[in-house]
């Protein structure tokens, strides 16, 4: 009985608040480095401007546009409603569990904790559901956001006069007086900034048949 009030302990359902892009690999949350302290740890590097050549971080702008700190605080709260839920369906479990601790190992006990751990499977199973949603939620999400913020990195490119736009993460050092970040934000921010969408719901899997 120990093990299964183990198993139910370790039944941690939690979502990550890190929202990301397939293929972007934009982040809206833990930025680590915004656009002054890159250029702040690059800048000593000096030297002249590079001429059409441009930086963006991609991440940064995500983590600093109106619109993408609206994703994540949406994101927050549709992550804590899935959390609930599954929050809910474990207290009488655990509560269960407990009160099966110490019982007498005969035929009533044993069906009991089977079935107890046949639920505690079934919410393991809605559990990862509600994450797979999550997920497919985060990354609708920020694909609408990549699909407004483009046009608005194409502008700035051209107004800019750029040949080629770098990574800014991946440069480790220079000018950066071609760094389109702050005003692709200040472009994004004056065209969008909120957003809504609600959780996306996935087709429940059946779980496989040993």
């Amino acid at each position: 009985m120990n093990l299964l009030l183990r198993k139910l302990d370790k039944m941690k359902f939690s979502i990550v608040s890190t929202c990301l892009v397939t293929g972007l690999g934009l982040s809206l949350m833990s930025i680590g480095t915004t656009a002054q302290a890159a250029a702040s740890t690059a800048q000593p590097l000096g030297g002249p401007v590079v001429p059409g050549v441009c930086l963006l971080s991609r991440e940064a702008v995500f983590a600093n546009a109106a619109v993408g700190k609206a994703a994540t605080a949406r994101l927050q709260e549709l992550a804590r409603t899935a959390q609930a839920e599954i929050d809910t369906e474990r207290t009488p479990l655990e509560a269960e569990a407990k009160a099966l601790q110490g019982q007498p190992d005969n035929a009533q006990t044993k069906s009991r904790r089977e079935a107890l751990t046949a639920r505690w499977q079934t919410l393991q199973l809605k559990a990862d559901h509600n994450s797979r949603e999550i997920e497919a939620t985060r990354s609708k999400a920020l694909e609408q956001i990549a699909t407004e913020t483009q046009p608005i990195i194409a502008q700035v490119y051209a107004q800019k006069k750029c040949g080629l736009v770098l990574d800014r993460g991946t440069v480790l050092g220079g000018n950066f007086a071609n760094d389109l970040t702050a005003d692709v934000v200040r472009g994004l921010d004056a065209k969008i900034t909120t957003i809504t969408f609600e959780r996306e719901r996935l087709p429940v899997q059946q779980p496989a048949v040993r």
